[in-house]
């Protein structure tokens, strides 16, 4: 496939353009040309200097991540910039990075992942941020105590326990979810905002929700969910955003390109 075609199906079916006024990240093809053609694409969640080496060592063409190297765009290609764009060019390798669209997305997002597995039902979008959104909400299939949602959380690549362990040196130890439990006994309206998204507990309280499940929080986030009466659960950074570009790979095999997915828990 022609790399500029794969970019374009991508940010057509990410509605990348509609939050290119709200996301730092410079969603889209990241690094390298648009020419040329591309047999297999690999996905992680970071685009760092271990997953890119792993790529190239899959033989991908183009890497596929949630967190790119670009915020705010790039004065200096210096240091660990350097290092990463460097890294790619030596390997002849591509990036494309979808943030805030690969998180909101209702079908493909990081989000809609964390929801299904939790079996939630009947889902709108949630997690305002200017026009677009970047969470879920909904209902329990039957009422669930926060022992039994910690527990499917705790399932998650990148939770002791779950797949894709950390398993080298230079990684962390992965932590098991955090529960700050204020919320009822029975939670039956979840709100879901992978990353970090303890800024949209409010959102969440006013949309009636038991529960809000994210992956780190802020240390006001403690008298915030008491006082509301609302369980948080933090279920991890990385755990709860490899939902996407699992989904994108998914997506893009459907197109007929050979890919490897790249797992590399950070423990955090």
């Amino acid at each position: 496939m022609e790399r500029s075609e794969y970019v374009r199906r991508l940010d057509d079916r990410l509605d990348t353009a509609a939050y290119a006024d709200v996301d730092a990240s410079a969603n889209g093809l990241q690094v390298g040309s648009d020419r040329g053609e591309i047999e297999r694409v690999a996905f992680a969640v970071d685009a760092a200097e271990a997953t890119i080496e792993a790529a190239a060592e899959a033989g991908a063409d183009l890497l596929v991540v949630h967190h790119g190297i670009s915020w705010g765009g790039i004065d200096r290609v210096t240091g660990r910039t350097y290092d990463r764009v460097a890294a790619l060019a030596d390997h002849d390798i591509a990036l494309y990075v979808s943030h805030l669209p690969l998180d909101g997305h209702p079908d493909l997002g990081n989000a809609a992942g964390v929801a299904a597995e939790l079996g939630l039902e009947d889902r709108e979008s949630f997690g305002e941020i200017g026009p677009v959104t970047i969470g879920t909400i909904g209902e329990t299939d039957a009422p669930r105590s926060a022992a039994s949602i910690r527990e499917t959380l705790d399932g998650f690549e990148g939770q002791p326990g779950g797949e894709g362990q950390p398993g080298g040196e230079s990684e962390r130890e992965a932590s098991p979810t955090r529960v700050i439990d204020f919320g009822p006994d029975e939670i039956e309206r979840v709100a879901v905002v992978t990353g970090s998204g303890t800024d949209w507990l409010d959102e969440a309280v006013a949309a009636g929700a038991d529960a809000l499940v994210t992956g780190e929080g802020k240390g006001q986030v403690y008298h915030d969910a008491r006082e509301a009466g609302v369980t948080v659960f933090l279920a991890g950074h990385y755990a709860t955003e490899t939902f996407g570009v699992r989904s994108l790979q998914a997506l893009t095999e459907e197109w007929g390109l050979e890919t490897t997915y790249v797992s590399h828990p950070t423990g955090l």
